[in-house]
């Protein structure tokens, strides 16, 4: 079957409520915490990605069992270090840079050696921002150019840090949190403001966190060696996946859509801070709290004036899987939008700057771009009528879907290669699209 779809036809206007798949970093986390925890845990709606079933196989290689009844997973723990490691192990992370960052944090106790492989892409991405810090706690660590495959050996003789992540990368901070599970004493780590997803799940599962927060930094402190037990958790909507369907929504004309369920942390939602700076029409609705999460319906309707933007450096971290939809919006936004310091997306599965600007030109919209910072010359009276082939993008699935949003909001005739990227995150995005009426082939 081949891997690609066809677009021919622009999307008819819609009126429509959606669900949109789970939250995938919580889904991971998750799954993680579960297979450290005492106890049985139930995890339900649980996102079944490429990304998250290969962390449930890596727990099991780890000899971690779980099984599936209906929507939910049971997922058996005995506590802090408890994996079940033999000689030789092999763990393939996938596409998952989360996972396998995350779980080298879990693994620096570990008795016997651990290697960790990945796909072709996830093998082309810096592994020395968790390295570096791993190497601190004790843990023997070998990788050459920093890069996969990555092979961890524990030490009984872990000590707890003090570490600097001046990045804003939520893997790093993580990474750290949980290799502080099992060092004993406290860690301190102090980290550029990133999502703050693990610092909750900490807190809801009563593991000993503290958490001091300013406006670029936050001083996070772990007291490790204290088990906690299983938990139940059920896993909301993914803002990043709601991007796509709020992009399409403020593209497509008269058209109105509302996203059930969906996880709107304040760590998450400068994509939608973004937007509404553009003059979009964005509405929370139904706000409410689960286990320290933030949880709204999300309204969009329509938007034919658009503005562009000079995006505020302190919202990078906070819509860093998202600016690739951004940047399609700003392509027909009314004037020059310009970003800077968003070096980091050149670290991700694709260099999403360098496919950003080469995407744009393609269909006809002025770009400037260097290391660090990108202009868009806006177009909104953009129609584009040539025939648009997008391919080697290194399986991101993000670029992949925001070329099919560009497909279907901007005209054009579209072949779009390697869409079997997207089940890395969004299994069921084709389909909802399908279901708002879409035609693709």
């Amino acid at each position: 079957m081949a891997n690609h779809i066809s677009i021919r036809h622009k999307i008819n206007s819609f009126d429509k409520k959606i669900k949109v798949s789970a939250d995938k970093s919580i889904s991971i986390r998750s799954v993680l915490l579960a297979s450290q925890a005492v106890g049985t845990s139930k995890i339900s709606n649980l996102l079944e990605s490429e990304d998250v079933l290969n962390s449930l196989k890596v727990i099991k290689k780890l000899g971690v069992d779980y099984t599936k009844r209906k929507n939910t997973y049971y997922i058996k723990g005995f506590g802090l270090n408890s994996f079940k490691i033999k000689k030789k192990t092999i763990l393939n992370a996938g596409n998952s840079g989360t996972l396998a960052r995350l779980i080298l944090g879990l693994l620096v106790k570990s008795k016997s050696q651990v290697k960790l492989i990945g796909d072709k892409s996830l093998s082309k991405r810096d592994f020395s921002r968790v390295i570096k810090p791993l190497k601190l706690f004790g843990a023997n660590i070998n990788s050459k150019k920093n890069r996969l495959p990555v092979e961890i050996l524990g030490t009984e003789f872990l000590r707890p840090i003090y570490y600097e992540e001046k990045i804003g990368s939520a893997q790093i901070k993580t990474a750290c949190c949980f290799a502080a599970l099992n060092a004993p004493g406290t860690t301190n780590i102090l980290a550029r403001k990133s999502r703050d997803h693990t610092e909750l799940l900490f807190k809801y599962l009563k593991i000993p966190i503290k958490v001091k927060s300013n406006k670029q930094f936050d001083s996070i402190k772990v007291k490790g060696l204290q088990q906690y037990k299983a938990f139940d958790y059920k896993i909301p909507g993914d803002i990043s996946s709601s991007a796509f369907f709020i992009a399409l929504t403020l593209l497509a004309k008269n058209s109105e859509i509302t996203i059930l369920n969906v996880n709107v942390n304040k760590t998450r939602i400068g994509f939608i801070k973004i937007l509404k700076m553009m003059k979009s029409k964005i509405k929370f609705k139904n706000i409410r709290f689960y286990k320290g999460e933030k949880i709204a319906d999300i309204f969009v309707k329509s938007s034919n004036k658009l503005k562009s933007i000079n995006c505020p450096v302190k919202m990078n971290s906070r819509s860093i899987d998202e600016f690739l939809i951004i940047f399609l919006i700003c392509s027909v936004a009314n004037g020059i939008s310009k970003f800077r310091k968003i070096d980091e997306l050149r670290s991700k599965e694709t260099d999403r700057l360098k496919f950003a600007s080469n995407f744009l030109k393609k269909i006809g919209i002025k770009t400037k771009v260097n290391k660090n910072a990108f202009k868009i010359y806006g177009n909104p009276n953009i129609k584009l009528n040539n025939t648009y082939e997008i391919k080697n993008f290194d399986k991101d699935h993000r670029a992949c879907m925001m070329s099919i949003i560009a497909a279907l909001t901007l005209g054009g005739k579209w072949i779009i290669h390697d869409t079997d990227s997207i089940k890395t995150s969004f299994p069921n995005f084709l389909k909802i699209l399908k279901n708002l009426g879409a035609k693709i082939n």
